[in-house]
């Protein structure tokens, strides 16, 4: 087995497809594995219910009770199908198991396409979360080898290959998946059971996430921490191209060439009610209502006594004069962090900043400055397009800084620097609390830099830190005022469009406001910079057309009420969102909400807050799954 790291880099290499594809792919299924002393089933089921978020196409465990059989029990649809189908899981005896929730890749939901998946003769069973790019290659070869195939899924590839190695090399587990690992390209987590090894699971993961917790002679799989975290709080971050051997209470680590690796545990701090909703609805609404403390938390973990301190960020300030260029990359919410952070970084530090989407990054081939700084933002720390753009980025020698709130994550352990975030467990679907983190830590950045490049003075830093401090509180405000909101979404539960707009970081807030409503309420919603309705957009604007302008820069106040009386001449229906003071913008708009004033620097903190509430109310009131939209999961690491 010596042989196997070179020959999977030989392979590799002499794929053409390899570097276009298999960085930034995997799909979003969750996974749980146990082995124990109790019953398997209840603790799987359980742990996927904390993962549903992942995918909800289909779900199904598979359990086995000593020497027999493994029994597999799959079900189209939610979880909660599944879940009645074993009786809570008491229908369904043994102390060993794994599971799965899908969200659909390779084959349409379906409980033949559903994991678990056997090999041809029963002889391994697995689950899977990511995507195999050379599937039919290889199920072409499988089929030259006597296997047969019942569904329509590149997994079911991935199983009857291991199956093939571990009866081609001597039926050793490890030796088979590394194998297998050697030819597949693409993305997996993969947790297998084998016939010959009762009580045991096996495991493999390359950029797909993974953990793996031990605790009272007990072992625990999952694809996220809220998963097993009523059962331990000490995990294992499996890196990439490593497997492990899961016994009861026992983890054994192996690098690709089948030799043992040792790992330190790692201990986490949520709480575990911080994972249930605590009495709300909904979690949407519980992690709109986290924000302050989220927000707060951040913010004191880097500083001390009135000042900043980026020391356990890693940046020191010869690294940050020598910034020539910013690029920010990311996607969807925390690609509007990045707009909103442009202008903060520009306007407080001088530094230039490109904000960037990462599923484009690479694809443009783009110019990147050796002295540049690429920032690349993400709530999990796996979305696979930012992974991809951050391993672009160090292959060209920039130095890279990660904001993110997962400790051990993918992009957290590549990147050079890392600022963690502490948002705390997020399980809703829709960003609320992560955003306003991320947010928060691009403030800081900008403001260290520019005191460092001497673009502001020490007391001027101060003072912007006085402010930030403020914003908490303002929040909390902005929540005892909801009410309002809730009446007035039940106003726009049937509007067919609605239009945000702003200028400068209006604009950004503009685009996580409409992002929030169209993921959640399912209406069309865009967001436009105010001063480009006039080139062509404002000919979608008819009578009762909900138009939602943003005005929280005073020196912007005034030409975005001039667009907004564009529109109302043209029909809309006008809600205003603005600082308190600016009462006069009653003459025009129909609607009006008003936050705390605050710096405008950091006015997205407090006018995204009311957004949120928006959006969710409307959802709502139509009736729909706040916490898992249609066709969405959490943690988008597919390409």
């Amino acid at each position: 087995m010596k042989r196997m790291i070179s020959e999977y880099y030989s392979n590799k290499n002499n794929s053409s497809s390899w570097i276009d594809k298999t960085k930034e792919t995997g799909n979003m299924c969750g996974i749980v594995g146990f082995t124990g002393k109790h019953q398997a089933a209840p603790i799987l089921l359980d742990g996927l219910s904390k993962l549903e978020y992942r995918g909800y196409d289909s779900a199904g465990i598979a359990v086995r009770d000593g020497e027999n059989e493994t029994e597999v029990i799959k079900a189209k649809g939610r979880l909660k199908v599944l879940i009645e189908k074993t009786n809570g899981g008491e229908s369904v005896p043994g102390t060993c198991g794994i599971g799965h929730t899908r969200w659909a890749t390779h084959g349409e939901p379906s409980e033949t396409n559903a994991h678990p998946h056997v090999s041809d003769d029963g002889n391994v069973v697995a689950v899977h979360n990511g995507i195999i790019e050379n599937y039919q290659e290889l199920k072409e070869k499988l089929l030259r080898k006597g296997y047969t195939f019942y569904s329509a899924t590149d997994t079911e590839v991935a199983v009857n290959l291991v199956d093939y190695y571990y009866k081609k090399y001597g039926k050793s587990p490890v030796e088979a998946v590394s194998h297998a690992m050697v030819r597949i390209r693409g993305s997996y987590a993969l947790a297998m059971m084998f016939r010959d090894y009762p009580g045991e699971i096996f495991v493999a993961r390359k950029d797909s996430p993974m953990i793996l917790g031990v605790g009272d002679g007990e072992s625990y799989i999952a694809s996220d921490v809220p998963a097993i975290l009523k059962y331990t709080r000490n995990v294992y971050y499996i890196g990439n191209l490593e497997m492990a051997h899961v016994k009861r209470g026992e983890i054994t680590f192996y690098n690709l060439d089948g030799e043992e690796i040792e790992k330190e545990p790692k201990k986490i701090d949520w709480d575990a009610e911080a994972a249930e909703k605590a009495g709300y609805e909904h979690f949407m609404m519980k992690e709109i209502h986290e924000q302050p403390k989220a927000v707060s938390d951040t913010i004191n973990s880097v500083v001390k006594d009135g000042k900043i301190d980026l020391s356990g960020v890693g940046m020191d300030e010869e690294t940050i004069r020598n910034i020539s260029q910013i690029y920010i990359v990311a996607c969807g919410s925390a690609y509007h962090v990045g707009m909103a952070a442009q202008y903060v970084l520009e306007d407080l530090a001088r530094i230039p900043v490109r904000v960037e989407l990462a599923s484009e990054f690479r694809y443009r081939n783009p110019i990147l400055d050796k002295n540049g700084l690429a920032i690349i933002v993400s709530q999990s720390g796996e979305t696979a397009d930012s992974l991809a753009a951050l391993r672009e980025c160090k292959a060209r020698g920039i130095r890279t800084l990660a904001i993110v709130n997962v400790i051990g994550s993918s992009i957290a352990r590549e990147a050079d620097n890392v600022f963690y975030t502490l948002a705390g467990p997020k399980i809703s679907g829709p960003t609320t609390k992560a955003y306003s983190t991320q947010l928060i830590a691009s403030y800081i950045l900008a403001l260290q830099f520019a005191k460092t490049r001497e673009e502001i003075t020490e007391e001027q830093c101060d003072a912007y830190i006085k402010e930030l401090q403020t914003l908490p509180e303002k929040i909390e405000k902005i929540l005892e005022d909801k009410e309002r909101l809730q009446w007035f979404a039940s106003k726009q539960a049937n509007a067919k469009d609605i239009f945000f707009i702003g200028r400068g970081i209006d604009y950004a807030i503009s685009l996580e406001g409409s992002l929030k409503m169209k993921e959640i309420s399912y209406i069309h919603s865009e967001a436009y910079a105010a001063g480009e309705l006039k080139h062509g957009t404002i000919s979608l604007v008819e009578d009762g057309t909900l138009v939602i302008g943003v005005l929280t820069q005073p020196s912007l106040y005034e030409k975005t009420v001039s667009n907004m009386v564009e529109c109302k001449s043209r029909g809309a229906y006008l809600m205003g969102l603005t600082t308190f003071g600016n009462y006069n913008i009653e003459d025009t708009a129909d609607f009006t909400v008003y936050i705390p004033k605050t710096d405008p620097h950091f006015a997205t903190s407090l006018a995204v807050i009311p957004l949120q509430l928006l959006g969710y109310y409307v959802s709502v009131n139509k009736g729909l799954d706040v916490d898992k939209p249609r066709n969405l999961a959490k943690s988008v690491t597919v390409e």
